[in-house]
């Protein structure tokens, strides 16, 4: 990015401090302009607090389009709170750049505050700094006291939902990388599901008091299911061919690169869940009321680890799901 004369605080007034949406919950006694944020939760509520870094060359390519950068540093945030069933209410930037670009400024503000009003969410407060290109969310929200969503909730007998489909953005990567980048309508449903992931948050919310377990699925099924399970106790049998494949990624790939792409590809952010056989017909009004597609997959049963069954039979993998410190599945750079 070419250097455009800006200094620290006049990136910070220009750009972020906006009279964006107010906190959809709680108060913002004092936000963008002093050295720390005051808040007021609403009465009866837990806080709900989750942070993630995203990295130019790791989790977005060079060049990528400013707006989308700017929509996935907030929406990652968001799935996570989504998994916890909880209302996003404040957030705040880290915003590390290379130089003060006034165009990629303004696109990538464009594409966060975009996000921001459509959930409420009330940027308080962050920091800039330079160096290389990297962005850090830190998002709070509220659920009512104990009512909130966990990862540990699951139960042998419980079955294993899914919400929308599975790999697209994974596929979208790749479109992304290629020099034929988005010239087919399949290929540009796929890149912008790679570009602008939709956070489930009002499905979340729904699932509260219906699903016994959740959690987003943002480094691949196969690695976070295997998290959800070992963090309940229990072990996962899924069914592969019941898998939500999208038209588009079925179109573009193979069956056998769809089904590696919805196992290891990440960054759907799509949500997991354990729901009780009872409970299941209300979770699926639940996905109705919210415009959110839920599939059963699978059940948990008594043990540990996940079972991938296909046709009837055991199946491994190709991969799993997305680690940094550890071969990371779905790592590149330019």
């Amino acid at each position: 990015m070419a250097g455009g004369g800006l200094g620290e605080f006049e990136i910070i007034s220009r750009y972020f401090a906006r009279a964006g949406a107010r906190a959809a919950a709680g108060t913002t006694i004092l936000g963008i302009g002093d050295d720390a944020a005051v808040l007021r939760v609403p009465a009866g509520h837990d806080l709900v607090a989750a942070v993630d870094t995203i990295v130019e060359g790791r989790h977005f390519l060079r060049g990528c389009d400013p707006r989308s950068i700017g929509h996935r540093a907030l929406a990652v945030n968001l799935s996570d709170l989504a998994a916890m069933g909880a209302i996003p209410a404040w957030a705040t930037l880290a915003l590390t750049l290379p130089a003060a670009d006034p165009q990629w400024l303004e696109g990538f503000a464009a594409g966060f505050f975009e996000l921001a009003r459509e959930h409420g969410v009330d940027l308080v407060g962050g920091d800039t700094t330079a160096g290389p290109l990297t962005i850090s969310v830190q998002i709070l929200g509220v659920v009512p006291i104990g009512e909130f969503l966990r990862r540990s909730g699951a139960r042998p007998g419980d079955l294993i939902a899914v919400t929308g489909t599975l790999g697209d953005a994974g596929a979208g990567l790749g479109v992304a990388r290629s020099p034929q980048r988005g010239r087919d309508p399949h290929a540009r449903a796929l890149l912008r599901r790679y570009e602008f992931p939709v956070p489930r948050v009002a499905f979340g919310r729904a699932a509260r008091g219906i699903a016994s377990a959740a959690m987003d699925v943002s480094d691949g099924l196969a690695g976070d299911l295997a998290k959800l399970a070992a963090a309940s106790g229990v072990a996962a049998v899924v069914d592969v061919d019941r898998l939500p494949l999208s038209a588009a990624l079925r179109a573009a790939a193979s069956p056998e690169e769809a089904l590696d792409q919805a196992l290891g590809g990440g960054d759907d952010y799509e949500l997991v869940l354990a729901v009780a056989p009872a409970a299941a017909p209300r979770l699926a009004a639940a996905g109705a009321e919210t415009a959110t597609p839920v599939t059963v997959i699978g059940e948990f049963r008594a043990g540990e680890g996940v079972l991938w069954t296909r046709g009837g039979r055991a199946f491994v993998p190709a991969r799993g799901g997305f680690d940094h410190f550890g071969g990371a599945s779905t790592q590149f750079t330019d």
